[in-house]
Formats: C-alpha cells, sequence, structure tokens
C-alpha cells in the first residue's frame, strides 16, 4: 500500500499557532489545518485551498513563508486502515509550509461546507504537540523543527 499525498499548513499569528480540534474523534485531539493534494494541483496550492476549506480564510492575509524539505510521512494506526481512504492508504506524506496570518481573529470559520473542526484557538507549539494524535507526533516535531530557524514560534 502506499502513502496519500497531502499538505498541513502551519499558520502563524503572533508566534503562535492555529489548531482545531478534530470534530471526528472522541477524545481531545488538536491539530494543525492538512489535507490531501488533488489531481493536478500543486502542494502549494492544496495549503492555500485547505486553508479556505478548514478555516475560512483567503490569500489576501496569508503570507508563505517556507515549506519542508521533501515529504514527511506517517502511518497509521492498523485498525484505521481499513477505514480512511476506502483502506487504500497506510497514511500520509506530507509537504508542510508556514504561513503568516495578518487578519482578525473574527475572519476564522470552522463552521464551512464540510467542517472538520468544532473549535480552534491560537496555541504555543508545546501545547500542539501534547494534543496531537500519537501517530501524528513524530511527523510535528519534525516539521517545527525544520521550521525552527526560519519562522518565530513559541
Amino acid at each position: 500500500m502506499k502513502y496519500r499525498p497531502c499538505v498541513g499548513i502551519v499558520l502563524i499569528k503572533d508566534g503562535l499557532i492555529f489548531a482545531g480540534k478534530r470534530i471526528d474523534y472522541k477524545s481531545d485531539a488538536w491539530q494543525m489545518p492538512q489535507g490531501g493534494i488533488e489531481l493536478g494541483e500543486t502542494s502549494r496550492k492544496a495549503a492555500f485551498r485547505e486553508l479556505k476549506e478548514e478555516t475560512g480564510l483567503l490569500r489576501k492575509n496569508l503570507e508563505m513563508v517556507c515549506e519542508t524539505e521533501g515529504w514527511l510521512k506517517y502511518d497509521l494506526p492498523t485498525e484505521l486502515v481499513p477505514r480512511l481512504w476506502g483502506g487504500r492508504y497506510i497514511g500520509q506524506k506530507q509537504k508542510w509550509y508556514a504561513v503568516n496570518y495578518f487578519g482578525s481573529d473574527e475572519d476564522i470559520n470552522i463552521n464551512t461546507e464540510s467542517p472538520e473542526f468544532c473549535a480552534w484557538r491560537w496555541m504555543k507549539k508545546d501545547k500542539i504537540l501534547e494534543k496531537i494524535v500519537p501517530f501524528k507526533k513524530v511527523v510535528y516535531e519534525s516539521v517545527f523543527s525544520q521550521f525552527a530557524d526560519k519562522v518565530d514560534l513559541q
């Protein structure tokens, strides 16, 4: 089986990072915006599309700062494989982008057409690492490490 290509976005405002509480998890699972890359779409374009789909944000208040080198992969827990994406993938390979946000919190709308989050907040990176599902933690640590000298994260 293969990995599903997708993007992830570290959305930054004043050194804090946007995190959304997953609508489909019973536990207290929070994550940064992410999603699949559509056929024929660049990863950069997918990042802006995913931000719009998950937060309602438009490009006018966003500045893409940097991206991860190569793809970062994680494996899904075995019990999740048959339940996600028709069982076609064992995990995801992700290209991550750091994006500065210059707009107002009032412009963030998680009640979109297909909501993925039931709540959101600005968090410090250590708090996000505490709240992410365990199987994604290594990827998040790698993202924060790669972005450490490029963006100012609390």
